[in-house]
């Protein structure tokens, strides 16, 4: 029975879903858009030194708030207009991905987007770009533009419309005269369609995902989006590539929406940008098998259980569980399975629960992923020693939902090893 749903399950759903997963355009806007975490996690450090939870009142308390624009500006110029980072990316992966060059789409799909913003004009500093489009809020316009400016990069190429110089001229000048052709379409199109006919890019596609974004920031979307990525992950497909995929692009909005909330100093207004789920639900790795790894190295009486402990445990306290998703494994394992569903479901609950009634701060920085969980909620939340705390109380949470599995599971490993030596003997 269980073959048959194996077998079932990867030619109708895992070998699907893997095909979709490196759909050009899709693996692109992945790519582009994890380029920019480099930017997005150094930048956002600039957050914690400007609203570090020093004492009120104190000297470096108040130096920060009088310094605290000149301290956001590395902010300003790499996390706070991320979309126009991610747009090169997207482009180079793209142009890339159909073997034409990636800097050059890289600059078109770039082009293409900054196309989409209007200058303003100020007397006292003249003609100045907005920068308030250039962050999460203007993600869905950098992946359109790019995609728009690549593949009209493409069918210029394809269909030979471009100018062709001499093998004489160098490589790199021979490339710029060939972009011309699709620069120039790509200029005149969304030129015209901004700037002649008035049509605001960012307001019409913001009020379409506004709903989408909306949706993202609740309870059971969170729950919705953790099982589907644990349910990919439990037959074998990599849960994060598909889901993050298409989630990222929201939760990097609800991220930016939090960071120029808390630069503003205003409320921060979102529960569960990605960073929520990376500090409270995937500890461990997805399906927070930082419980399993612990009581794998800890508690385990099969020499294979041992053995996994030891080889998972470090891996795990950074958020890397590939070795005993596939190790143990998790895969098709019809007992591990149900704590590695069921644990993120749970910790989604709690940490919302913490969140909500104000018992911890709202997630604002983009701290890296690796980091242990505790450190990472600490440095997420600005500080919040009350996050790093529930941080802890997860991986406790974590230990004891496994605990009853992980005993079937390591007693079937101890009667196998049994098994085998008794056949030995």
């Amino acid at each position: 029975m269980i073959e048959r749903v194996s077998k079932f399950l990867d030619e109708k759903l895992s070998t699907p879903m893997a095909k979709m997963a490196e759909q050009r355009h899709l693996r692109a806007v992945r790519d582009g858009i994890i380029s920019t975490l480099p930017l997005i996690i150094v930048g956002s450090l600039f957050l914690i030194i400007a609203f570090f939870p020093f004492p009120e009142g104190t000297a470096i308390k108040t130096w920060l708030g009088d310094n605290a624009a000149t301290i956001l500006l590395p902010y300003r110029m790499t996390m706070y207009i991320m979309s126009l980072y991610a747009a090169w990316g997207i482009g180079y992966s793209l142009a890339r991905s159909y073997k034409l060059d990636g800097v050059t789409g890289g600059i078109l799909a770039a082009a293409a987007f900054l196309l989409t913003i209007v200058p303003e004009s100020i007397e006292e500093l003249g003609i100045v770009m907005p920068m308030g489009n250039l962050g999460g809020g203007g993600m869905f316009i950098a992946i359109l533009m790019s995609i728009f400016a690549v593949e009209v990069l493409r069918f210029t190429t394809t269909k030979n419309f471009r100018i062709t110089m001499p093998e004489q001229v160098p490589p790199s000048v021979a490339r710029s005269f060939e972009a011309l052709t699709p620069a120039a379409i790509i200029i005149l199109t969304i030129g015209t369609i901004t700037y002649y006919l008035n049509f605001d890019w960012h307001g019409v596609i913001g009020k379409l995902v506004s709903p989408l974004i909306s949706a993202s920031d609740t309870l059971p979307s969170a729950i919705f989006l953790m099982t589907l990525i644990g349910f990919f992950w439990s037959f074998g497909i990599h849960g994060m590539s598909i889901v993050g995929t298409v989630a990222r692009p929201l939760w990097l909005a609800l991220l930016d929406n939090n960071s120029a909330a808390v630069a503003a100093g205003q409320a921060v207004p979102h529960i569960f940008p990605e960073q929520f789920f990376q500090a409270y639900v995937m500890i461990g790795g997805s399906g927070a098998t930082i419980g399993l790894a612990i009581l794998l190295a800890l508690r385990a009486k099969s020499q294979y259980g041992k053995m996994l402990g030891k080889t998972s445990i470090v891996p795990a306290i950074f958020n890397i569980n590939e070795p005993i998703i596939f190790g143990a494994p998790i895969v098709l394992n019809p007992v591990l399975i149900i704590p590695f569903l069921l644990t993120p479901i749970i910790n989604i609950i709690i940490a919302w629960a913490a969140t909500a009634s104000g018992l911890v701060p709202k997630l604002y920085i983009a701290a890296p992923w690796v980091l242990p969980t505790p450190i990472f909620a600490f440095m997420a939340s600005g500080g919040s020693w009350q996050a790093a705390v529930l941080g802890i109380v997860l991986i406790i949470v974590s230990i004891l939902i496994y605990a009853p599995f992980f005993r079937v599971y390591d007693n079937n490993l101890l009667r196998e090893e049994l098994g085998d030596e008794a056949q030995k003997a």
